[in-house]
């Protein structure tokens, strides 16, 4: 599992990730994704078009990620996950707590 951080000149926090977010992919980058959410008020864009692949142990990971963004006044949402992933997604109501989109722009603005 890889995760790159870039931060958008609006202050958006970008992390992308790529790979299996399985027990392993999890394992290797969750202390540093959450590393990468915290924070007060923080916005973040996590690009999942690189994720081929979520089980049962990185859902929590994004949710747990998500919750503690918000219980500190910022957003979160994700970005282009792939269609097997948007179906985990959906399956466990994500949508209805993390806004997915499908556009960069259209992200950043329902971020703002």
């Amino acid at each position: 599992m890889k995760l790159d951080y870039t931060e958008l000149e609006n202050g958006i926090r970008l992390i992308k990730l790529e790979g299996r977010l399985d027990l392993s992919g999890t394992y290797s980058i969750e202390v540093q994704f959450v590393n990468r959410c915290a924070g007060d008020g923080v916005r973040v864009l996590v690009d999942l078009s690189g994720v081929s692949y979520v089980s049962s142990v990185g859902i929590p990971m994004l949710v747990n990620a998500a919750k503690s963004v918000v219980n500190r006044g910022g957003k979160m949402a994700f970005l282009n996950p792939q269609e097997n992933v948007t179906k985990v997604l959906d399956l466990v109501g994500i949508p209805n707590v993390i806004p997915i989109y499908y556009d960069q722009q259209a992200a950043i603005e329902g971020l703002k």
